[in-house]
């Protein structure tokens, strides 16, 4: 498993009440070192066991608990430790494990407390964030959600998969139907002639019947993401011909849309050129937000809507009224958190039942809608472990 989504955090922090174990190590991607994998792994999960002891399971409840993820990797253990990323995270929990190899360089970590501890995987969340492709022809309509390494298609429920789909043709007009292409009928990325109409058939509709018939065809495929992306931030970036991207600007509810789209006719057997274009688009977007962000931070450093103290940014988080929080990587700050009761506790050091704070106020923001920064701690744009500009 090499790719993490917003969803599957979602899916990793709705899992039911138990011990959580997080675990953290950088890997050695290639070469006779990769050996030192397996040991680094097999002594953490010692780590683990002990700490699982200390919060009060027996020796054998420890090793049971971790059995499943352990025989998991053993079973796969000559090809599993040779196909490694920079970083490898692994989350098991009662009747459930999952693990991620990361491109992003890790520090060892092991956490057990009652939910997993994400924190080091969110700027693959953030500064590499999420982003969506949507892909549409006449005949064809697909959404791919990415990141900085992936691309893979979505199903959005209730999204047309074609024209024809939409506006129903009987068999006497599909007798008329038209195509876009170029004016030589072959794809072209870069000729912006790719835009031009080239109708086919006897009774060919003239230009106004075309878009009316493609606004149509567009107002439905925005209702279906309307739903879909709804409460989202990511970027969506279009693919398609020039002609069609005017049209569906008109038809977008998403107020994420960006002005620059992938133009020409999307080849399915080319997913990595697709996901290289839409990272050169994307890529600057992410830039430019966290330096916003940072921006309107100091802007409004002297008034209440920013905050850097703990014990006051953690309830804002679990209340859902941070609208953009900056974490530091690499650095925690143990505690509890009663949203029943709205207390906090702070420990210098971690205790039994702790959780990093941090980790929790980003992953409550993630949740409640906000945008979340986890960078290196020089990067903060203040000098603390915790920065929030606040909704209101």
């Amino acid at each position: 498993m090499s790719a993490l989504t917003a969803e599957q955090v979602k899916a990793l922090v709705e899992q039911p009440k138990s011990w959580y174990v997080s675990t953290y190590m950088p890997t050695i991607v290639a070469g006779t070192e990769t050996r030192q994998n397996e040991i680094r792994f097999k002594n953490l999960i010692r780590e683990a066991q002990q700490k699982l002891q200390d919060n009060g399971l027996s020796e054998d409840g420890a090793n049971e608990f971790l059995r499943p993820v352990i025989e998991a990797i053993e079973n796969d253990e000559e090809d599993f430790w040779q196909q490694q990323d920079r970083g490898l995270a692994i989350f098991v929990t009662d009747g459930f494990y999952r693990y991620y190899k990361v491109p992003r360089d890790l520090f060892e970590l092991v956490v057990v407390t009652d939910q997993f501890h994400l924190k080091p995987l969110l700027p693959l969340l953030t500064g590499d964030g999420t982003f969506y492709v949507l892909e549409l022809s006449q005949k064809q309509v697909k959404l791919f959600e990415g990141g900085r390494t992936h691309l893979r298609e979505v199903h959005v429920p209730g999204l047309p998969q074609n024209m024809d789909e939409v506006l129903r043709y009987d068999e006497s007009k599909q007798q008329g139907q038209f195509r876009i292409g170029t004016t030589s009928g072959a794809s072209n990325y870069n000729n912006s002639s790719s835009g031009t109409g080239v109708f086919h058939g006897q009774g060919a509709p003239d230009r106004d019947d075309v878009k009316k018939d493609y606004s149509q065809f567009f107002h439905a495929i925005d209702k279906a993401l309307h739903e879909f992306l709804n409460g989202k931030r990511a970027p969506l970036v279009l693919a398609c011909v020039d002609y069609l991207m005017p049209i569906y600007r008109e038809a977008n509810t998403y107020p994420h849309l960006l002005e620059e789209g992938i133009s020409g006719n999307v080849k399915d057997e080319q997913p990595g050129e697709l996901h290289e274009q839409a990272w050169l688009i994307v890529e600057p977007y992410f830039t430019q937000a966290q330096e916003k962000a940072a921006n309107d931070y100091h802007d409004l450093s002297n008034t209440e809507l920013v905050l850097t103290k703990l014990e006051d940014t953690v309830p804002a988080a679990y209340y859902g009224r941070i609208d953009r929080l900056f974490v530091a990587v690499g650095v925690q700050r143990w505690g509890r958190f009663d949203p029943n009761a709205n207390e906090i506790h702070v420990h210098n050091e971690a205790e039994p039942g702790d959780e990093d704070l941090l980790d929790a106020a980003a992953i409550q923001t993630l949740i409640n809608g906000g945008t979340v920064y986890a960078v290196e701690p020089d990067v903060m744009p203040a000098p603390a472990s915790i920065a929030a500009v606040f909704r209101y």
